[in-house]
Order: C-alpha cells, then sequence, then structure tokens
C-alpha cells in the first residue's frame, strides 16, 4: 500500500458522516468505484480529492481480490493509494473505505487487518454481477451463501478488534485516537424479496449489537442489466423494514440529485423543489408517466460510480460537468500524478455526454475526446484543453486556486 502519511488521529470515522449530515438534514453521499476486469477505472487520489471537494463524503475502492491482497505485495501497492493530506494543506482526504472480494473468513479478516492502518473502514462486495466473479463465489455469487457472509463480517470485525481498532459502531464514532473502523456490506436483491429479507436478516444480526456499520443496496438481480431501471418496490420494502436498525445507502440510478426516482426528506433543497414541481416519472419523448415517485424516509445515503465519474460535482447539485471541476482535476493531478491514460479516460468522461437530462451539453465534442486520447504527454494535454476552453470563449485552465474541502 503506497500511503503518503498515515490515518490523522481524532477525526470523524466513515459511521460519524451518517450523523453528521442528518444532523445537516441531507444524506450521505458516497462514490463507488465499481471493478472493472481490465480496470480502466481506480481510486486515484487526483479524483478522490475532485469529488470531496463537491461533497462527496466517502470513497469505496474498486473490488480488490483479498487473496490476492494478502499474498502479493505489489497488489497492495497497486491496489491502495492513500494520502491523508495535501501538499499544499493540512486536510485530510475523502475517507476511503477498502471494498473486499472474499468468500472466506480467514482470507476477508487478513486483508481487513492489512488494510485497516491506511483506510477507515472496509466493505464485503456482495453485488459484482460478473460471470467471473460468480464463478469464483465472489460478488454477487455470495448473495445466495448469506451464512458465509456473515461469518466474514463477524471475524473481520473481531479481527480489527483483536488488532487494537474501535470496531464499536455508534459507540466509536468519536473515537478520540482516530481509530474507529467500519465493517459493511454492498448487496443486490433476489428475485423473491423473501430471500433477501433472510439475507439481511441474517447478516444483520443482533439488531442491539449488529454485524455491520451499515448496508448498502443496489436494488437489481444479479441478472438484471444496468439499462433497466432499479426495483423500487425492493428498496421501498428492504428500507421500510430495516431503516431503523441500520444505515441503508442506495446504490443505482444516482444519475442527478433531480432526476431521482423516488424522494427522501433529507435531499439536498434543489432535488425536492425539482420534484414538487414535477412529482412524476418522466418518460421518452418528454412523455409523462403518472406514477408518484416512492417516499424513503429511512435512506440514510446515495452512492454512484459512473454517474460520479462523468460529473464529479454531482453531488453538489450540478446536472452536468462543470469547467471548473476539470480544472480542479488537472490541477489535483499536478500535485498527485496518475497515468497520462487513466487521466485522460477521466478527462474523456467528465468532457463527455454524461447522464443527465441534457444530453447535448457534453464539454467537449466527439471528436475533440477522441483527439484528446491520440495525446502522449500532459503538456499536449493541458494546452488542448486551453484551446478548446478558449474557443467557448472560457479561460484556460485556472491553476493553483482550489483548496480541498
Amino acid at each position: 500500500m503506497r500511503a503518503h502519511g498515515a490515518i490523522q488521529q481524532g477525526k470523524p470515522g466513515p459511521l460519524s458522516y451518517s450523523h453528521i449530515r442528518t444532523r445537516q438534514s441531507r444524506h450521505v453521499y458516497p462514490i463507488l468505484f465499481t471493478f472493472i476486469t481490465h480496470s480502466k477505472i481506480s481510486p486515484q487520489l487526483a479524483f478522490r480529492q475532485t469529488v470531496h471537494h463537491y461533497g462527496t463524503d466517502l470513497c469505496w475502492t474498486p473490488m480488490i481480490l483479498a487473496k490476492e491482497f494478502n499474498r502479493n505485495q505489489f497488489a497492495r501497492d497497486s491496489d491502495l493509494t492513500i494520502s491523508t493530506t495535501t501538499t499544499t494543506t493540512t486536510t485530510p482526504e475523502l475517507p476511503t473505505i477498502a471494498q473486499f472480494g472474499a468468500n472466506s473468513p480467514l482470507e476477508l479478516s487478513r486483508a481487513s487487518s492489512l488494510a485497516a492502518p491506511f483506510v477507515h473502514g472496509v466493505d464485503l462486495n456482495c453485488g459484482c454481477p460478473q460471470s467471473w466473479a460468480c464463478a469464483q463465489t465472489l460478488g454477487a455469487g455470495l448473495m445466495e451463501k448469506r451464512e458465509l457472509v456473515r461469518d466474514m463480517l463477524v471475524a473481520t470485525r473481531k479481527r480489527l478488534h483483536e488488532d487494537g481498532w474501535g470496531v464499536g459502531k455508534e459507540a466509536d464514532i468519536d473515537n478520540p485516537d482516530g481509530k474507529g473502523r467500519s465493517v459493511s456490506v454492498k448487496i443486490r436483491v433476489h428475485g423473491d424479496l423473501r430471500k433477501t429479507v433472510d439475507f439481511v436478516t441474517t447478516v444483520l444480526g443482533d439488531v442491539h449489537d449488529r454485524n455491520i456499520d451499515w448496508l448498502t443496496i443496489h436494488p437489481r438481480t444479479r441478472h438484471t442489466q444496468s439499462s433497466i431501471p432499479i426495483n423500487l418496490d425492493a428498496l421501498e420494502l428492504l428500507t421500510d423494514m430495516f431503516g431503523d436498525k441500520v444505515p441503508i445507502l442506495v446504490s443505482g440510478d444516482v444519475f442527478t440529485l433531480s432526476t431521482l426516482p423516488y424522494t427522501s426528506h433529507l435531499l439536498q433543497q434543489q432535488q425536492q423543489q425539482q420534484q414538487q414541481q414535477s412529482p412524476t416519472f418522466t418518460g421518452g419523448d418528454d412523455d409523462v408517466v403518472n406514477i408518484k415517485k416512492p417516499h424513503l424516509p429511512k435512506l440514510a445515503g446515495l452512492m454512484s460510480a459512473r454517474a460520479l465519474l462523468a460529473n464529479p460535482a454531482l453531488f453538489a447539485g450540478y446536472e452536468n460537468c462543470p469547467w471548473e471541476a476539470v480544472d480542479l482535476f488537472m490541477n489535483n493531478v499536478a500535485r498527485a500524478p496518475l497515468p497520462l491514460k487513466l487521466g485522460i479516460h477521466h478527462l474523456t468522461e467528465m468532457c463527455g455526454t454524461g447522464f443527465g437530462p441534457d444530453r447535448h451539453s457534453a464539454l467537449l465534442s466527439k471528436r475533440e475526446r477522441i483527439r484528446l486520447t491520440e495525446f502522449d504527454n500532459w503538456v499536449d494535454v493541458i494546452d488542448f484543453l486551453d484551446d478548446a476552453k478558449q474557443s467557448r470563449g472560457i479561460g484556460p485552465i485556472v491553476r493553483n486556486t482550489y483548496d480541498d474541502k
């Protein structure tokens, strides 16, 4: 693990953000980097700093294979890069959760023990639907193994406690030594929701001393494609049943705050106003489908992956990526370098059409984005972006003017 310092002492742990944001009458906003076989996206520091500036509270790493993480120093160095401060401020970075793929209590607890000094919590991925993961009883393949999932989480919490970390959930929210660590799980749903209820009940354990700090629900089955809307009935049922027992985050279809397919008293004001003006779903060709959005009062937070890659300012209320976010990202890259091709991938995502309601608001045209991928050095990339902005009557990249929150 490459780390620029240790976790700062006396700083709030991940679970504390749920309580802080509830007092502020808004959701916790996490970002999830989903695992892609060829690793086109990764938990790079420059991007984490960018989304943190725009209100993201927590960051998940890609799914790290616990077995490889335990056995290979190179895997630890490449899968987890952490910095607790920027080079220009003493502000700690966005709290980061190490997301593991595992099918053994021993492997998950060992990997969590290795990662704990460098992250704020660990999460077991039971949501990855890719066939290779399910074939190895990883990701969504674990949704049929609720006792195994429970045993892995119990073993992990026990190992972290033995290592001296604070795993007392709410009791360690304000751990004075900054040693509070979370243990959580991300799941999908079953076609038969009774199986999902049994799964959550088993994994949760005793509600007075639960096995997890929070639960993330992706309300699609293992076989449901991402182009199919999330199962709102499943989400409403599960949040109603378990929302008083454990903080629940939702993943899936978090494209903009104004187009969420549900409402909540904790959503930001601009989203509430949008929904009051248009309380029904909008279908294709601006046809209105008269289906009222369900209200989810027990929802604790929103998780985004693809949409946040395209728009790091999503949780600040922007429906499309602004140029200022590109400027901020480039400044963060200057302070926390990343490979050129990965940086260009981030830029093409941010300058593309995105997932907002206006699909014609890309910062760069398709031709310009293709041209961007042809550069072989950062100087040409910066010059190209400056020229693109100036051709649109916008000044060049603003350098060194942003600080992290």
